[in-house]
Formats: C-alpha cells, structure tokens, sequence
C-alpha cells in the first residue's frame, strides 16, 4: 500500500497490492478529476486521460463554453447546479434558497493509520497496516469545506472513501445531498450486478447491460432493505466468477440509501453511492460538520470472485470486531421453528438436555419469553420475563442450560413496540407516528423513536437487566418491519428530515453501548431475516442472520448473492427442520448440513421430535464443523457453479489461507438422467503442491477414478487446469463434501 503526492504534475496516486487511484488537479482554478483506477500502473503522468487537453478544454481556456466542461469533466466529487448535469454528490441550500456549488483544491495531508467516523460504522486500521489520504476541497463564495478522505490497507485490494461537510459561512446551510463517494470513468460496454429481493428470498443477484441514464436501486424503509442491497458493481460483458474486470462498491451503511449508475451522453459512466437524499435534509450551523457514512470501493481484474475475495479479507480484517472476531463461533440450536410461542422453561430444559449430548454448544431462545408475549400482535416493549412461562425465572433456566455445558442466548426486538403494550400505554409518543394520522401498523407493532435519547436509554437499560440477570453470552437483535409515518414528537419541524439518518444513528449509538458493557457477547443481527444485512450492521455483530428461508436449495441461491459482497463467517445459516417451513420442500438432513456449512452453522428445529436417522447425523456433523470451519471461516472464497444461473447444479470451495487444504462443495440441486459425471475446475491452489482428495469422513476421494483401489496425488496445477469429477448422485437435492488436502 502506499499514498503519493506528485507536487509538479498535481497527482495523487494510491496503490494496493495490484490496483492504481489516480486522481489530479487541474486548471488553475484547481478542479479535483479522475484520471484512473484499475491494475496497478508505474507513476506515470496519466492525468491525459481526464480528455483536458481535448475540446471543450479548461474553462480558463474556453471561457465561453464552461458549462461544456462541467458537463464532461470526471469529477472527483461532483456538486450541484453549476452545469455538471449529471448525478451530483452534493446539494447544498443557503438562507436565500440557492443551490449552486462549486469545489476547487484547498490542501491535503497524507497520514499512516485511519481515523474514526463519528458515530458511524467504519473501517479500521493501525499506522502499521493502513494509509490515509484527506483532500480538502473548498466552495470560495459559498464558505464550506469538504474533507474527502481515502483509505488503503495492507494486502488488500480494496479503498474506504467518504466525504465530510463543513459549514465556514457564518450563516445557516441545509444539506439536502450528501453522497459517499463518486466514480467517473469511460463505459466499457458494462454490464452492472446489484442484488434484489424479499422477505425469505433475499440477494437475488441481478445482471443487466448499463443503458444510457441514471439506473441503480434504493432504499425509503429505514433500513438497507431485503428488496434491494447497497451494493452495486460494474463488469465486462466477458466477466464472469474468475476472469475480466470488475468495479464493485458497497456501502457501510443501514438506513436509506442510493446506488448510481449513469451512463452519459458522451458514454461516460458515473458510479456512486451514499445516503438516500429522498427525504433527507440536515441543518448545519456555523462550524458544524457533516460525516457522510463509509463506501468501499474494489476493482478487480479476476472477475468477481477477485472483488468478492477483497471484500470478504477487509471486512474479515478492518470492519468485524470483538471477542469473536477471530474465532470459531459455538454451534447453536434456536426453539423459534422447533416452538415459536408455545413453550415454557421444561420444554426448553428437554431441548438443551437432547441437543448437548448430540455435541450443539448453545440454546437460543428465541421470540415468547417476556411480558404478555404469547403471539405476534402484543407486548413488544415490555422486556421482563414472563415467569409463568419461565417457572423459576430466567436464571434459573440458564443455569439449567449452563449445567449441561450449553451457552445461553435470547432473543430481543429492541426498536419495536405494539399498541397492546404496558409500554405503549404508558408512553404512546415513543412511537414513530404522525400526530392526527392512524398509523400503518405491520405485524401489529410500531417503531420506536430511536432519534430520542430518553426512549433509547430506557430500552438499552431494560436489556442491560436482563442481561445481567444471568449467564446471557448471546444476543439475536431483530427488526421485523420497516419505518412509516414518520413523526416525532421531540424533532422541531425544520429538522424532521434528519430523522432517518439520526435514526439510523440511535440504533448505533445502542448497540456500541450493548457490546462495550458486554464484550464477549456473541450479537447476531437479524431483520425479519436478512433485511438489514449490510456492512453497517457487521460493524457491531460478527455475524447476522441471513434468511428466514432456512430451505436448502432456497438458501443456495441467497448465499451465493451475500458471498459476492461478505465473508462466510458473517451469514447465519441453520439446519431446519422438513418439510421447510417456508416452502415446503423435504431435502436431506445431509445436505442441509453441508449447505449450513457455509455459513455460521447451527440448528432450527425440535431436536427432540425429528427422525432418529436425522438426529444420529447431528455428531457427525459436529465434528464436520470443527473440522471444516477454519478454512470455511477464514478461508479464500470461490465459486465454481451457480445453480442461479443453471438451475440445477451449485458448487463453491473455500481455501486455508496456505493453501494446504480446501474444501469443495458440489449440490446436485436436479437429478438428470443418462448424464456424465460433472467436471469441475478448481481455483486458489498452490499448482507446485501436491494434494490428495478426501471425502468428508477422510476416505479417499479418486478411488473410482482409476483401478480399483488405487489412490490418486494430484498438483494443484492438475486440479486447476484439468479439474476433478462430480458423480451424479441418485436423486434431486444430494450433495457432496471433497477435502482437498496436501499431501
């Protein structure tokens, strides 16, 4: 890594292991432009390619035609109402009602290390392992400052930016717009990738060709939303999974937000993203700032896969922290879809008593426990156990699970409260609502106003207690509807645009305090599954829910959308039990193992009641985890099929860092007759090893691969070159682990 400053030229160049950013300035009124950002490049004056020496020049040069120029340069962070007409970064309002802005170079520093974002997720590094830069930019007649900062770490493809707003006016300002970052570079016959969805199928990964005009996806629900992700990449018609070019950016981020793409007339392309500014407004006085949340930007020439690997080692690396950050996480078993409401302490007792002589580490329970909480229309906000259900209390059920060497976990809704609720008829203006409106309510509950200090403080406290009040060494946080008739009754009018992004905030600012009071807590976001599964949220858990589809073949095709942009470590993924409960489906207990696998691995389901064949599996399993979980867990991601795209076969590997293993994973989603077996390429080996392949339970693998008996050494080059066999397995939804080991 390394962050450069060319004084004569005016080009800052920052370099990771094998990409270049070039930006420079330009003209003598000092316009900030983008000159290059892809595979690494020597120290090059390149500034040629920001077209200035070409029609319509410098405005200094073509005074008459400025206009023209602001309507082509590639600006570095483009600003509103002076003539660049395409998607601007920011929008500013002065007291008079004027929106026009226009940034010029001011000065830079160049520092080791990385600052903190106030109040906001962010990456992290050391002065040892990452590099800063801060450009200052300047609008001279409107009297503000934007700081746009730049980040690169060590060994990882992968640049932080975001940008910070700073009134010197003297006077009031309304910011209307500010985005996170903004890319200009020349279309390529682009294809773009962004991720879509609902609830129980979200990630969906769409492909399309990037047409001409604005095109990207949003979210207005206050969170980042299971119908669309804040990611959003750029790729070559070629690219696939492990070749071509790749432009990806993802946003660390949980509340509304934009992603855009632009395609110009001049086939210029715009790609940038930050918070959503539908609705969004923020009042700065004199002096005050404005921190815009963290984007990520990676290129990658070895196609997805490449920028996925990037992603998944900077999140691994600078964004997931705490106890667990580095560790295998215990296997948990959760009573939602083994009980949902209808249990009580013995139940649960009978649950840990089965499920810890099986190997499972922890019971999580789950929604039902507190208050008058025995369906979803009440109760939420009233978080004191319910001890008729809980004879004995809640400590007394933890200790009972602690005593059968079970870890212990619950569930909370902490930003939720129903209208049949001791709290709501206590404090009905907690709620999010527009006064002299009926609110929409879904699933029978309303929001609470996060963007108040008393209402935050009050349900961080009634956790705190729980919390204490016996050996809780797990949390899954959930948020089951979106944000709707918005109102507050302590926000004043001019400053009600604020409320999803303080909002977004409170929501920060409790689950900063949750982990810093408990700092071996395991925190599991969730939000009616993966609704709010983003980088913003990694930042305080070091895993989240992925779907509440828990379906085998459903969970293929929304794992392999969440592992374009985040590590396997971080996707909470179960077995359930069948037929699932969401669609239906009877697939192997062996497959839904193997497909959990890929994730953080654990159980949903009646340990008590499911098949006997199902249950003698559950050792075997458990064993597979620990085995198999460093190299899934810390390993180099890599897909070798996709059954979203072929709709029948799905494979993927995960290699030790060193590579001296992996593991494959091959899912014969349809069977089809009369067919042979399936070669399949593999990638991330070292191709001077030699590795032998191993089934799961560490027989030999290419024993049907020649005479009979025989045991097959491979090089790494062989595996990758040539590729292996999948048999065709007998039956629809049959799945096979091969452990690639060197030998």
């Amino acid at each position: 890594m390394n962050i450069t400053f060319d004084g004569s030229a005016r080009i800052f160049k920052l370099d990771t292991p094998r990409t270049s950013y070039i930006m420079g300035i330009v003209s003598e009124e000092g316009f900030l432009g983008h000159a290059y950002y892809g595979k690494k490049i020597s120290d090059d004056d390149v500034t040629y390619l920001m077209r200035i020496f070409e029609a319509p020049f410098t405005p200094e040069k073509n005074e008459r035609d400025r206009l023209s120029f602001y309507d082509c340069f590639p600006f570095e962070y483009p600003t509103h109402g002076v003539g660049d007409f395409r998607e601007s970064a920011l929008r500013l309002e002065d007291e008079n009602g004027h929106r026009a802005n226009k940034l010029t170079y001011k000065s830079h520093s160049i520092i080791n290390g990385k600052k903190k974002l106030p109040g906001l997720p962010a990456t992290f590094g050391t002065e040892k392992d990452s590099m800063t830069l801060e450009i200052t930019m300047e609008d001279k007649e409107a009297k503000i400052e934007v700081v746009l900062s730049y980040s690169v770490f060590e060994g990882i493809d992968a640049i932080a930016r975001s940008a910070k707003v700073i009134n010197r006016s003297g006077k009031t300002l309304k910011l209307t717009k500010a985005m996170s970052t903004s890319l200009d570079m020349d279309n390529r016959d682009f294809d773009k990738i962004t991720l879509f969805g609902s609830w129980a199928r979200e990630k969906a990964i769409d492909r399309t060709a990037v047409g001409y005009g604005v095109q990207g996806t949003c979210s207005k629900r206050g969170v980042s939303s299971a119908q669309h992700h804040p990611f959003i990449c750029l790729l070559e018609k070629n690219a696939d999974y492990n070749k071509g070019e790749v432009y990806g950016q993802d946003l660390v981020y949980s509340g509304n937000y934009k992603t855009v793409i632009e395609r110009s007339q001049f086939d210029s392309v715009r790609m940038m993203t930050g918070i959503n500014p539908e609705d969004f407004s923020w009042t700065l006085n004199n002096n005050e700032e404005f921190n815009t949340p963290e984007a990520i930007l990676v290129y990658s020439a070895e196609g997805l896969g490449g920028m996925s690997r990037a992603f998944h080692d900077l999140y691994r690396e600078h964004l997931i922290r705490g106890y667990y950050r580095d560790k295998k996480r215990p296997i948990l078993i959760n009573n939602w879809e083994a009980t949902y409401f209808n249990f009580n302490e013995k139940k649960l007792i009978d649950i840990a008593d089965c499920a810890s002589k099986l190997g499972i580490e922890m019971l999580v329970m789950d929604d039902g426990w507190f208050g008058n909480r025995f369906d979803d229309n009440r109760a939420l906000g009233d978080w004191d156990v319910n001890e008729e259900k809980l004879k004995g209390g809640l400590k007394y059920l933890v200790d009972e699970v602690n005593k059968r060497g079970m870890k212990f976990g619950i569930w909370f809704e902490p930003e939720m409260i129903c209208p049949d609720s001791d709290l709501y008829r206590a404090h009905p203006d907690w709620a999010i609502q527009v006064n002299g409106r009926k609110p929409g309510l879904a699933r029978n509950q309303m929001v609470l106003d996060f963007t108040r200090e008393d209402v935050t403080d009050y349900i961080y406290n009634k956790v705190k207690t729980v919390l204490n009040s016996a050996n809780i060494e797990y949390v899954k946080w959930d948020m089951n509807r979106p944000l709707a008739d918005i109102g507050s009754a302590e926000l004043p009018a001019e400053r009600m645009g604020e409320f999803y992004h303080r909002y977004t905030l409170g929501v920060y600012k409790l689950q900063e305090r949750l982990i810093t009071d408990f700092p071996k807590l395991l925190l599991e976001n969730c939000a009616s599954g993966g609704g709010r599964f983003d980088a913003g949220m990694l930042y305080y858990s070091p895993q989240i829910w992925a779907s509440d589809d828990t379906d085998a073949v459903e969970r293929l095709r929304i794992q392999e959308g969440n592992e374009l942009v985040f590590p396997l470590s971080a996707m909470g993924a179960h077995i359930s039990d069948c037929p699932n409960h969401c669609v239906g489906r009877t697939t192997p207990f062996k497959t839904r193992g193997h497909v959990a696998l890929a994730g953080t691995f654990g159980y949903e389901l009646d340990v008590t009641r499911i098949p006997e064949e199902d249950r003698n599996m559950i050792p075997e399993q458990v064993r597979m985890y620990h085995k198999f979980n460093d190299i899934v867990r810390a390993g180099d991601y890599y897909r070798l099929a996709s059954y979203s795209e072929n709709g029948c076969f799905d494979s993927w590997m995960s290699v030790a860092k060193d590579k001296t293993e992996a593991l494959v994973t091959a899912v014969n989603v349809m069977k089809r007759p009369n067919v042979k077996s399936r070669n399949v390429k593999l990638f991330g080996l070292d191709p001077d090893k030699k590795y032998r392949l191993l089934n799961e339970d560490g027989t030999d693998y290419t024993s049907g691969m020649g005479e009979e008996g025989s045991a097959k050494v491979l090089t790494g080059k062989t595996l990758m070159n040539a590729g292996i066999q999948i048999c065709e397995t007998w039956g629809d939804f049959q799945s096979i682990l091969i452990h690639v080991k060197q030998a």
